[in-house]
């Protein structure tokens, strides 16, 4: 697979992920890998705190709505292959 597919594989599904990881270009499309891994990190992370009555259900919906418009931007990025950040957690790396 070349970058472009790898990277819009990357963010499509979790399974998609290790896909584009495992058997995509992931030297040239290490920027989106790792942009999309932290997107299904924050999302884990919401489902768990989701769990907490209330107050969590509240963070949960609002940080869903951010996770979701984030995977938006990382989806039309990778497709133009721009390897422009994600807003707030675009300088995390886990990836290097």
């Amino acid at each position: 697979m070349d970058k472009k597919v790898t990277g819009i594989l990357a963010y499509i599904t979790l399974i998609g992920w290790i896909i584009a990881f495992c058997a995509g270009d992931k030297e040239n499309a290490k920027f989106h890998l790792n942009q999309a891994l932290v997107l299904w990190i924050l999302n884990l992370v919401l489902s768990v705190v989701g769990i907490i009555p209330v107050v969590g259900t509240i963070i949960s919906l609002v940080g869903s709505i951010f996770v979701f418009v984030c995977w938006i931007i990382g989806l039309v990025n990778a497709c133009k292959e721009v390897e422009k950040e994600l807003p707030l957690i675009g300088k995390i790396q886990i990836l290097k």
